[in-house]
């Protein structure tokens, strides 16, 4: 396993690069590295770019770097296709129909969406499904509503 640490310093990680990465720490009396030690540590630490985002990473965020995974690519292609989804959602009723059909279906498909992927979200957050899908629902209508209202404003219409 990898760590920022460089070797010679690696005792006094756990307790010194907290201390060094703070400038407003003091050091406590619990067997950690006192003052020089820690500014000797932040110094070698920051010395290298790498080690200091991951030390950073991992002693601040409690992010494993190396446990990430993923490209941009994935991330890129990933995005495009959940946005193209998204975005068909409240459309392809208006290629079935037209109307207030095409409309009545066109928001109940989106706010059934909207709430699945709020109640989606509660595998990452732990919140409770009822929760985040109302949550989810009600930011979507809200911007529908803005996005309507400013429609409404400037003088589009649906209906030609």
């Amino acid at each position: 396993m990898y760590s920022p640490v460089p070797p010679d310093l690696a005792g006094s990680h756990a307790c010194g690069a907290r201390a060094a990465l703070r400038p407003a720490a003091r050091p406590s009396h619990t067997g950690c590295a006192g003052a020089d030690d820690a500014r000797a540590l932040a110094g070698r630490i920051t010395a290298d770019e790498r080690t200091a985002i991951d030390t950073l990473a991992r002693e601040e965020l409690g992010i494993d770097p190396t446990e990430l995974g993923g490209s941009a690519w994935e991330a890129a292609v990933t995005s495009f296709v959940l946005f193209a989804i998204g975005a068909a959602i409240p459309v392809v009723p208006f290629a079935l129909l037209s109307g207030a059909r095409a409309i009545g279906l066109s928001l109940l498909l989106s706010a059934c969406a909207l709430f699945a992927l709020g109640a989606g979200i509660t595998l990452l957050t732990g919140r409770g499904v009822l929760f985040s899908g109302s949550r989810q629902l009600l930011i979507g209508l809200c911007a529908a509503a803005l996005t309507f209202g400013v429609g409404r404003l400037i003088g589009v219409s649906l209906g030609g």
